[in-house]
This record gives structure tokens, C-alpha cells and sequence, in this order.
């Protein structure tokens, strides 16, 4: 079986959450979504489960931590290229999301990246690789001296 990632994130309103990830290219699946829940699918490897505060509250008795204040993950997700970097992010932010929350990430030919928080503050970082950094390392002559 292909390794999956399923985010479970606590929202506020969970139609607002739903309406702005369905508005950054996110996919409703009805099978898990309820009153209490919106399962979100952005490919076929990477969901999210939007849950509202008491179904947060029914798997675990910590607190919920006010992300637009505090930090607790940063979620990085790699994209097909800058264009779709700038596409989400600035659509994050049209949408009830922050854009460019963090400076953006630019390395030349190598990489490039940006980041937006979601209605409830949670940090998504959409990146570009240039295909040859993930598969060996730069060339030789972008390298750095450390």
C-alpha cells in the first residue's frame, strides 16, 4: 500500500474551513464528512479531516492550541512548480486564508517556496524543488560553501 498522510485539523466553523480549502483545490469526500466533520482530499495521497471543536475534543483531552498565535506544525507540501506555489498562496489568501505569513523562500534554480495560514491559523508551506535537488543534490556549480 502507498504511504498516505491524513492531517486532522480542529476548525472553528467548519464550513468556512470547508469552503476554503474546496477554494485552494481541496476535494470534499462526502464518505467522511458529517456535522461534526469534512474530509478534504488534495491527491491521492494527502488528505485532511477538518473537525470541528467537539469532535477534536472526543479523541484527545489536550487543548486546542489558538494557532493564529501559537505554533505547533508547519505543513509542507511540494507543488509542480513556482507558478502553482504563487497559485495557492495567493488563492489562500482571496479566500479567507493569510498570505505570506513567513518571508518567502527563494533559492535561485534550486528551490522556492511561500507560506499562508488557513482560516484557524494552521501553516501550510507549498514549495517548489528543482526535480535534480531531490534526486541527487544540486549541480555542482550551484553549490554552496558552507
Amino acid at each position: 500500500m502507498t504511504k498516505m498522510i491524513f492531517v486532522n485539523l480542529p476548525v472553528a466553523d467548519l464550513a468556512v474551513s470547508t469552503a476554503f480549502y474546496s477554494a485552494i483545490g481541496f476535494t470534499q469526500n462526502h464518505m467522511f464528512s458529517d456535522e461534526t466533520a469534512s474530509g478534504m482530499e488534495w491527491s491521492d495521497t494527502i488528505k485532511v479531516m477538518l473537525l470541528s471543536h467537539d469532535k477534536w475534543k472526543s479523541f484527545t483531552t489536550k487543548p486546542i492550541v489558538d494557532a493564529h498565535s501559537a505554533a505547533q506544525v508547519a505543513l509542507c507540501v511540494s507543488m509542480e512548480s513556482r507558478e502553482a506555489v504563487d497559485e495557492i498562496t495567493e488563492a489562500a489568501g482571496k479566500h479567507g486564508g493569510k498570505a505570506d505569513i513567513n518571508p518567502k523562500q527563494e533559492f535561485g534554480d534550486m528551490m522556492y517556496g511561500r507560506s499562508f495560514e488557513d482560516p484557524d491559523g494552521h501553516v501550510w508551506e507549498p514549495m517548489w524543488m528543482n526535480p535534480a535537488m531531490a534526486t541527487g543534490g544540486p549541480p555542482a556549480e550551484a553549490a554552496v560553501d558552507a
